[in-house]
């Protein structure tokens, strides 16, 4: 069973018994890949620069930046499973069917990704990850026109992975010189592979 190292805060803090659980630390192994399954590397806050970033889960800050999450607190009652579908009793009540609505990341795809990564290897699954996240890193540095980060961040995490490579690959091909070309371009491609693959490149709210 995979581990993580969780590790309280330092310093003498006497009589705050109340914030300690702010405090205490929660680092892994795999920031990019989360306890609960989703793609961090794949977020817009992950690509994100300034004080907001967030550098996946369990990452360096991650517990100034989220203070509370109720999965940690379970997987630290389960041995500090790296991951959940690492644990004796997955799936349990909370996986029971997908979010109807997302956060800054698509949710519709974790309880499959979590499958996945059980069943082809952890290494396998972290190897197309890394490569989801170089795609995506290439489309912020080439053909982000200033409002397309949270759009490519849906097409590099939902997208399947070979799909994805060849329009990326086939608009780069294209002779075009600005910017905003190559944007208008990769946005249409991409959308026309997610449509043909029945899939809304847009968070899903929640219902009012």
């Amino acid at each position: 069973m995979l581990s993580l190292r969780v590790s309280g805060a330092t310093g003498n803090i006497s009589g705050m018994r109340r914030t300690r659980k702010k405090l205490e630390s929660y680092v892994r192994t795999y920031p990019d890949f989360s306890l609960c399954g989703l793609n961090c590397a794949l977020c817009p806050r992950y690509h994100t620069q300034g004080p907001s970033r967030c550098p996946g889960c369990g990452g360096p800050r991650f517990s100034e930046l989220h203070p509370s999450c109720p999965i940690i607190r379970c997987s630290r009652t389960q041995g500090n499973v790296e991951f959940c579908h690492a644990c004796d009793i997955y799936p349990c009540e909370r996986y029971e069917g997908t979010p109807s609505h997302d956060s800054f990341i698509s949710y519709s795809t974790r309880l499959d990704d979590q499958k996945q990564a059980a069943s082809e290897g952890l290494d396998t699954y972290l190897a197309r990850l890394a490569e989801r996240k170089t795609i995506l890193e290439h489309l912020l540095h080439t053909c982000d026109d200033g409002r397309r980060k949270g759009f490519y961040c849906l097409a590099a995490n939902l997208l399947q992975l070979e799909r994805l490579r060849e329009v990326t690959d086939a608009v780069e091909k294209l002779d075009l010189k600005t910017t905003a070309e190559r944007a208008a371009a990769m946005v249409i491609a991409l959308q026309e592979q997610a449509t043909a693959q029945g899939i809304m490149l847009r968070l899903r709210t929640k219902e009012r």
